[in-house]
C-alpha cells in the first residue's frame, strides 16, 4: 500500500496531461466537426471534394501514424509544432472528421420540411440551423457523440509516441524502474474510473434531451 501511495503522485500528474488533451481536443473537434458536417451540405463542388478527401485521410489512416506525421514529418517542409502543440494538432483533426461523419448523419435525417417551414418563416439559414437544425441533430447523435468520447479517452494513451508525460508514460516509467506490474494496473484503474464517469455523464445528458423530446 505504502508503494501505491509513492507512485500515485506521478501517476496524477500523467492523469492530469491526458486529461488537457481530452478536454482541449474536444472544444476544437467538435466545433469543427459541427462545420466540416455543414461544409458538406454546400453545393459547392469543390469544396465537398476537399472535404470528403480529408474525412477519407482522417479516418483511413491510423491516428498514430498520424502524431508521428505532424511531429516528425512536417519539419521537413518547415511546419514545426512542440510535442504538445503536435499532439492536440493532430488529435483535433482526426476527431473532428469522426464528429463530421456523426453530424452528417444526423443532419441528413432531419425531414426537408424543416427547411421548407423555416423558409416560410424567413428565417435565414443562419437562423435555421442555430434554431431548428443544430438543436435536433445533436438530440440525435448524442449516442454516438458518447461513443467517440469514451474512445477518445483510451486514444489519448498513443500521446506517448511523441515523449509526452501523460498518464501511460507515468506508469511505464514506474514499471521499468520498479520491475513491478502494479503501476500499470494502476493506470488501468484510473482509465476504468475516468471512462465509468464520462459514461454515466453521457447517459444522464442523453436522459434529459430525451425527456425535452
Amino acid at each position: 500500500m505504502d508503494y501505491v501511495w509513492e507512485i500515485l503522485p506521478a501517476l496524477l500528474s500523467g492523469a492530469g496531461m491526458t486529461i488537457k488533451v481530452f478536454i482541449f481536443t474536444l472544444l476544437g473537434s467538435i466545433p469543427l466537426g459541427i462545420l466540416v458536417a455543414f461544409g458538406l451540405q454546400t453545393r459547392f463542388k469543390p469544396l465537398t471534394y476537399l472535404i470528403n478527401v480529408y474525412i477519407w485521410l482522417m479516418r483511413g489512416t491510423p491516428l498514430l501514424l498520424q502524431l508521428i506525421f505532424v511531429f516528425y514529418g512536417l519539419p521537413l517542409i518547415g511546419i514545426v509544432f512542440e510535442r504538445y502543440d503536435a499532439a492536440l494538432f493532430a488529435f483535433i483533426l482526426n476527431y473532428a472528421a469522426y464528429f463530421a461523419e456523426i453530424f452528417r448523419g444526423g443532419i441528413q435525417s432531419i425531414p426537408q420540411g424543416q427547411y421548407e417551414a423555416a423558409k416560410v418563416l424567413r428565417l435565414t439559414k443562419l437562423q435555421t440551423i442555430q434554431k431548428i437544425i443544430l438543436p435536433q441533430v445533436i438530440k440525435i447523435v448524442l449516442p454516438s457523440i458518447g461513443n467517440e468520447v469514451i474512445n477518445l479517452v483510451k486514444d489519448t494513451s498513443l500521446i506517448y509516441v511523441l515523449g509526452l508525460g501523460d498518464l501511460l508514460r507515468a506508469g511505464k516509467i514506474a514499471m521499468s524502474r520498479d520491475v513491478t506490474i502494479l503501476p500499470l494496473a494502476l493506470v488501468g484503474v484510473i482509465y476504468l474510473l475516468f471512462t465509468a464517469v464520462l459514461t454515466l455523464l453521457s447517459k444522464k445528458i442523453e436522459k434529459y434531451y430525451q425527456y425535452y423530446r
